[in-house]
Parts: C-alpha cells; structure tokens; sequence
C-alpha cells in the first residue's frame, strides 16, 4: 500500500491484489503526470481509506479475494457517489462489463491495460470532476453577496456591479487546472486580474508575468523555455526558463494574440501534456502551473484569419473573463481619480489638493479610449504642474482636446447618436443639432461647459443656440 502525499489535487486510487499490477499502473499515470496516487492491494482497506481521504477517481478490480470488485462498487456508489470508478478485469465479457456500467461505474477496461486507454479514462473523469466542481462553485459564489477573499482584490478599485460579478466567477474558477483568456482594451486591468485569480488560488508559489509581443520563436522558447548548453552560439551554459519559476504557480502570458504560429504550437503542448522542450534539448521537462493570457485583440478575428491556432482557441474557450472598459463603468472613475490623485500627491511629494467637482462631470464625459492607465496619466500631469490651490481644470481639458485632435474625433466615440425618426428618413439640421445638443447636456449632468467642449463649440456658441432654442419654444403657436 502506498500513500498519498498531501496535496490539495484530486486523488486517483488503485485497487489491486498484484503488487506488480500496481507498480506498473503507478509507473503508467506518474509518467503522464497524473498525481498523487494511492494504492491499496487489499480491497477490505478500500472503504476505510475513503472515509479518510478526499478520492476523485478509483481503477478497481473485479476479481479479488475477500470483496470483488462488484460489491466494492456497490458500496463506493451508495456511500461516496461523487467518486468515479473505472472498473478492470482480466476477461473481455460484454454481460460484465454491462452489469458494472449499470451499477455505476464510469468506464470498463480490459487487462493488459495501454496507458495511452489508462491515462485518457482517468483524465477524461478528473476534467469531469472539475467542472462539476466549478460549477458548483459558481452557484455557490452567485448565491452569496460577499467575497470569500477580499484580500485577493484589494489592488483593483471598482465600484462596477459587473466588475464584482468577474470577482464572483475568479473565485468560483480559481482552483481549475483549465488555462483562464482575460479579453479587454488596453489599461483595463487584465494583468491585475490575473493577479487575483493567482491569489485566489491555492498556488504555493509565485507569479510569474512574461510579455509575449515582439517575441520571434527563438526568444520566445529560450524567455519561457530556456536552453541547453551549445544551444546556439555563445550558450556556453544552460539556462532555466521562467516556466521553473512558474512551477507549482501561475505563468500569465500578456499579448498572446501576437504570438507566432510555431510559438503557439509550443504553448498548446505546454497545455495539454503539461511537458515543454528547452531550446537545444531533445528531452522533455514536465511542469504543473496554472497559465493564464490575455490580449487586447479580437481573438475570434485572429482565428478567422489564421492567425491564430484554432486548437489552443478551444484550450482557453473553458474559462474567458472579458473586462469591461472604463467608458462602461463611469461609476469608477471618481474612485480612481481620487486613489491615483492621492498616490500621485505622494510620489510627488506635494499636498493632495481639492478639486471643483465639474472636473469628475468632465472626466465622466471623456471616452477613455487609454482606459484606466490613460486616468493615470491625466491625473499625474495635472499633478506634476500643479503649485497650489484648487486642482485646475485647464491641464485636464488641453489635454483632452489634444487626444480628441490626436484621434480625429470631435466627439467621443461613445457620444456618437442616431437618429430615431421614421426609417428611412434623414433629420434636418435643425432636429440633429437639437438632438446632439440634449445628447451633450445629458452626457455632461447639465455643465454647459462641458458639453460644448464634448460638440466641439465653444460655450459662448452653445449659450446662443440654446437661447435660441429657448425664444422659439416660448413664441405662441
């Protein structure tokens, strides 16, 4: 009888009356990577061990002395109907194997067992199991208001009912052996979610960030890989990858949507068999980490387009967490503003100064096509020439202007409208200048100033157009 080590992975048990049967299973599902497991060679110890330990997959067999197999399951099924037991038996008899699948066993194997049949069975179950797990989890964070781990949230500021919700599916999918894709415009915050999700994590160490953009195949194997010594001229010795730094931990991969071909072929075997090559080896190094991307790009058009690999798509379909932008969680940016005016006081050493509150209307206006980071660097500007007093609103509004110009946009993207007359019909000028002037007013909270900043006019232009506006309603009729 062998022992499990302690380890919070599911358990695979063995249960056999041939020592060497044992042995040699033992050798089959360590070599594929599928650990820990126990082994029992009397099944009177079965059930016990069960009481004591947290078993996610049994391969029983059917002919042993004391119990056989059948009533071994029988009892297993009754009491720990969540453990999946595959069945084996040294005769290839379709009744037994039938009466066996009915009382509840999830597969049937015929001695000599091949590994690749042995391997595939457990690993098809222990996937089975984690997401029954997962989804069991989800419903259990959905059903409850307050987070399990506050701490694992703490660096990112949100007041976002959608952003919450993304804490809640973190939580629930935090211990999956399944690659999470983190999707959302630049300056979302994709790297600090990875960050909670490692956090929320059982991992026992660290995480590890490499940025993939710019990286050819070569510098991508030889970053994450490493090399063997005389692996290219001037490897005179070997050198780890930062995968051994990620071993037992989490490995995110920033921009994979710009990752080449062969690198992504890399990446999918680093997924599926958990195994990679270092540049110059022949010879395969396992390792068990958590792998977690993202990209700003539209991974589906990348697909389309075949420029990237449909297989390792599907490999990240399990998991997706897609980040809203800051334009679509205003709610934020009071928040931010306030925590990124406090950090900047302090890197800066000046006085956090107060500000007129049309400045968080104005920001609330702004696209943010820079999303959280862009916030960052309005507000660290405006620091930096700040001397004293009131927080200016000049250093915030040139600024915009000056993207806005940048970008060729008089308008932000999102304060774009359309016109709901009858279809087909094109408005006057007259309707389309009143219909943007009330867009422009409700995006701004009623600040004259700043919806003539957002319609491209100046506030002397917008006065007259709405005194205008306001004679006309007023003539009788």
């Amino acid at each position: 009888m062998t022992k499990p080590s302690p380890s919070k992975k599911p358990l695979v048990l063995l249960v056999d009356d041939e020592d060497r049967i044992l042995i040699s299973y033992n050798i089959m599902l360590k070599s594929a990577g599928i650990e820990p497991v126990a082994t029992l060679d009397d099944p009177r110890k079965v059930m016990p061990f069960l009481h004591e330990h947290e078993v996610a997959v049994i391969v029983l067999d059917i002919d042993m002395p004391h119990i056989s197999g059948r009533q071994l399951l029988e009892e297993i099924v009754k009491d720990f109907p969540a453990v999946a037991v595959i069945m084996a038996t040294g005769t290839n008899e379709v009744d037994t194997a039938v009466a066996c699948m009915q009382g509840g066993a999830r597969d049937y194997l015929v001695k000599p067992i091949e590994k690749s049949r042995l391997t595939a069975s457990i690993l098809r179950l222990l996937e089975l199991r984690s997401l029954e797990s997962e989804v069991s989890a989800l419903k259990e964070s959905l059903l409850s208001r307050e987070l399990k781990n506050q701490d694992a949230f703490a660096h990112f500021i949100t007041a976002s009912p959608e952003v919450r919700a993304i804490f809640k599916y973190i939580e629930a999918i935090a211990d999956s052996p399944f690659p999470v894709l983190i999707l959302g415009e630049t300056g979302t915050g994709k790297e600090l979610i990875a960050r909670s999700i490692h956090l929320s994590s059982s991992a026992s160490r660290e995480l590890v960030v490499v940025n993939v953009s710019g990286l050819d195949d070569t510098l991508f194997t030889d970053t994450l890989f490493g090399h063997s010594r005389g692996a290219f001229t001037g490897a005179s010795a070997s050198r780890e990858g930062l995968i051994t730094r990620a071993d037992g931990g989490t490995l995110f991969l920033d921009e994979i949507g710009d990752l080449g071909i062969p690198s992504q072929v890399k990446l999918l075997r680093l997924i599926q068999e958990r195994e990679f090559y270092p540049l110059g080896s022949d010879r395969p190094n396992r390792v068990d980490c958590r792998i977690i991307a993202a990209t700003n790009k539209n991974i589906r058009d990348l697909v389309a387009s075949d420029n990237f690999r449909k297989d390792l798509y599907y490999r990240f379909m399990a998991h997706q967490i897609i980040l809203p932008p800051l334009r679509e969680r205003r709610e934020d940016i009071p928040l931010l503003f306030n925590h990124f005016l406090e950090t900047a006081a302090r890197d800066l050493r000046k006085v956090k100064p107060s500000y007129p509150p049309e400045l968080i209307t104005l920001l609330k206006a702004h696209s943010f096509p820079g999303n959280v980071r862009e916030l960052q660097a309005l507000v660290y500007d405006a620091m930096s020439r700040y001397e004293s007093g009131i927080l200016s609103m000049s250093s915030f509004k040139t600024l915009l202007n000056l993207e806005e110009a940048a970008l060729g946009e008089s308008m932000a993207p999102d304060t774009e409208v359309e016109w709901h007359g009858a279809p087909g019909e094109i408005p006057t000028l007259k309707q389309a200048e009143a219909y943007l002037i009330h867009r422009a007013l409700e995006k701004a909270e009623g600040n004259q100033g700043i919806a003539a900043s957002i319609l491209g006019i100046s506030r002397q232009a917008l006065n007259k157009r709405l005194q205008r506006k306001e004679k006309k309603a007023g003539q009788p009729t």
